[in-house]
């Protein structure tokens, strides 16, 4: 520690040799930086805090379908379209700024230093609020160009304002009518499909078994009826054939066994309708029928009856009637029959792609469901987009407000003069007791035994101290004489930022 102070000591010694001349360099440096300093010229920032509602009409109608952006992305996109060359050259007419301007590379210059020092900030806590910026060497020029900015924005913003509605009503339009073309399509697919698949459909199960059983059971009313028909045709071809003859005499002593081989007949019908000719009841009631009719026969032939003359009866032709009407209504319930079979083997025949069917009514139906739904949404996102425009041509709230008009500071933003005044002294300083320093090693000297011993490499035998005869008070005024310069440079320091109205007081 002792030789690191011994070092410093030795530094310092050397310096305060040459301290005219430290103070001297810094006296220079201090005067050339400070003039540099006075010579830069002076900028001030003109600002302004405006409210821009750039998505006021298109973000309503847009969402959901359009990705929002971020603040950046936002301010981005509206400082190119805002600070376009048309609005560039506006803005320099507006405030002056192409008087001096006299060739083309000077108006390019111009237009390119215009956009480079024109900045507009977004604020992230409100997407709405932005801060417009602009530095120049002259307060008014600031001040009037960033008035002239804010003009611009007003007259282009809530110019496009209509145009920016009627572009989006046009899009919703365009989607409107696609989409209803969509529909229509999707609308008329399902009901086609509906009416071929009509009774099968998922949902009507039940009327399609319910159709499936009603068409069986009448298949089996009309089997039933046609065997009822076609046992009584079959009975009326054997009466009329001579198997079975009813014909009896005029006389009235046959006419109670007449009747009965009637009322047995018609039994006999009713027990066909429902057995075979096997059963038993069925055979005992033709042996019946069968008994009397000989009885009948023999009674005929006793009485001298002719049966050639029954032939012509009434009771002949009536059963040929009946025997017509019998082949008629056959021949009318077996096309019946074919019919009923061929329905229900139709309607069997549907089971097996049910699966299939239910599956493209669920198809058909979710396309139709997306279709209507997107083209209810558009629907409402039209009329929302109507009464929107409605409410902003009627209400007070605009798509653009100055929230904080122009405003420039009475003093300049840049450059930092008072800072860069600070620096030049520090500079100078350092730089002076460098110059010192550097003078004190080129031309140095012993100030110890130590030194003298490291300098020699032998060894100190002893030292004769230096009795100074210079008097306290001349090393006083040495002091004096020092502190004056460096005290007035301090002064200089604080005169120069006092007279560029640097300090704050």
């Amino acid at each position: 520690m002792n030789e690191l102070f011994s070092i410093v000591f030795h530094y310092l010694h050397g310096i305060s040799r040459f301290k005219w001349t430290v103070l001297i360099v810094a006296w220079l440096f201090a005067l050339i930086g400070w003039l540099m300093v006075y010579q830069m010229p002076n900028k001030y920032e003109a600002t302004a805090r405006v409210h821009i509602d750039s998505n006021r009409v298109l973000r309503p109608l847009m969402r959901g379908i359009t990705i929002q952006t971020n603040v950046d992305r936002r301010v981005s996109l509206l400082s190119r379209t805002l600070m376009s060359r048309p609005n560039l050259e506006k803005l320099a007419r507006m405030a002056d700024l192409d008087l001096t301007v006299e060739t083309d590379a000077q108006k390019e210059a111009m237009l390119s230093g215009l956009a480079k020092n024109i900045k507009l900030l977004g604020d992230r806590r409100n997407g709405s609020l932005y801060t417009v910026k602009y530095v120049h060497a002259e307060k008014e020029t600031a001040k009037k160009t960033v008035q002239a900015l804010i003009s611009i924005f007003i007259e282009q913003i809530l110019g496009d304002k209509r145009q920016d509605s009627s572009e989006a009503g046009e899009f919703l339009d365009q989607q409107i009518n696609e989409y209803e073309k969509r529909l229509i399509e999707t609308e008329n697919k399902l009901s086609a499909f509906k009416q071929k698949n009509m009774g099968v459909l998922p949902g009507e199960n039940s009327s399609y078994f319910g159709r499936l059983e009603s068409t069986v059971s009448a298949l089996k009313v009309a089997e039933l009826e046609l065997r009822e028909v076609t046992n009584r045709r079959n009975s009326l071809k054997n009466q009329l054939s001579g198997d079975d003859p009813v014909f009896l005499p005029s006389g009235g002593s046959a006419a109670p066994d007449n009747a009965r081989v009637a009322s047995l007949r018609q039994r006999l019908d009713s027990l066909l309708v429902r057995y075979t000719d096997k059963h038993p009841e069925v055979v005992q009631i033709r042996a019946t029928i069968k008994r009397l009719q000989e009885e009948g026969l023999a009674t005929q032939a006793g009485s001298g009856f002719d049966v050639g003359g029954a032939i012509g009866s009434l009771s002949y032709q009536n059963m040929r009637t009946m025997l017509a009407e019998a082949d008629g209504r056959v021949a009318e319930l077996s096309i019946r029959v074919r019919e009923y079979r061929n329905r229900v083997k139709n309607i069997k025949s549907k089971v097996s792609s049910l699966p299939v069917i239910e599956a493209q009514l669920k198809k058909f139906t979710r396309d139709y469901s997306i279709v209507k739904e997107q083209y209810n949404a558009l629907l409402k996102r039209r009329e929302s987009a109507h009464l929107s425009g409605e409410m902003e041509s009627n209400a007070d709230d605009v798509k653009f407000k100055v929230i904080d008009p122009p405003f420039v500071p009475s003093k300049p933003t840049e450059p930092n003069k008072l800072l860069l005044n600070s620096a030049v002294l520090i500079v100078a300083a350092g730089l002076a007791i460098g110059v010192g320093l550097l003078i004190a090693l080129v031309q140095p000297v012993i100030t110890s035994r130590h030194r003298l011993s490291r300098v020699s490499g032998l060894p100190i035998l002893g030292a004769v101290s230096l009795i100074e005869e210079v008097s306290v008070k001349r090393k006083a005024i040495n002091i004096i004489l020092v502190t004056i310069p460096i005290v007035a440079l301090l002064a200089a320091f604080a005169g120069v930022n006092f007279i560029e109205g640097l300090l704050p007081f």
